[in-house]
């Protein structure tokens, strides 16, 4: 099947946000719980629609991968061949955050949400050491291009101290990087790096900064 062809969870941007709108990054606050927002108003749509509809948002759940004995994140490039991966607005473009779009399979799963997250972490790394449980560190609203217009994320972090094997085609290529070397991907003008792993940046910085 064609990936445009797939449903997804959407949620409407008018019940996800409520008069709580907010460009770049909200920290996760019980008070204002997106992911129960989330649960609560969700349905499912066909992707392709959905991909050019902004009365919804698309539910990405954002996973960092992060070492904290060595205090680095697992970054990596996108591949820039179109039979790899199909998206072309981020082909070539480097990335901290792995995830995707919520299917209808993931509902046998209890939360659905955080179900999607774990079959695509499984579906495209492993590791030679557990992983730990997803932790929700905050959200990313990015309305200053296509992509982001139509989808909002659940950033979550995770931990390993593991070696990191790649088993989705999608990713070119990958490895462990300092927060210093994140920080020079994103300055390089000879690099693109995708928005929202800009806009995670800092709260990963914040969530290294306290282990």
């Amino acid at each position: 099947m064609n990936k445009m062809d797939k449903h997804v969870m959407v949620v409407s941007r008018a019940k996800l946000f409520g008069s709580q709108h907010f460009q770049g990054f909200c920290h996760h606050d019980d008070s204002v719980s997106y992911v129960s927002r989330i649960l609560t108003h969700y349905e499912y749509m066909r992707r392709g629609d959905a991909e050019e509809d902004p009365r919804f948002k698309q539910p990405i759940c954002y996973i960092a991968l992060v070492n904290p004995e060595h205090r680095k994140v697992f970054a990596y490039q996108r591949s820039a061949d179109g039979k790899q991966y199909v998206e072309k607005r981020l082909q070539g473009k480097y990335s901290w955050g792995l995830g995707g779009h919520v299917e209808p399979c993931d509902r046998g799963n209890g939360n659905p949400l955080f179900a999607s997250r774990l079959r695509e972490l499984g579906e495209e790394i492993g590791s030679t050491m557990p992983f730990s449980k997803p932790h929700v560190i905050g959200y990313v609203n990015d309305e200053g291009n296509a992509v982001g217009q139509v989808q909002f994320g659940v950033l979550c972090v995770v931990e390993t101290t593991g070696d990191i094997c790649i088993k989705d085609r999608e990713i070119a290529y990958g490895s462990w990087k300092t927060l210093a070397e994140l920080e020079q991907l994103c300055a390089s003008p000879q690099v693109s790096v995708e928005e929202w792993s800009k806009i995670a940046l800092e709260p990963l910085k914040d969530y290294l900064a306290n282990k």
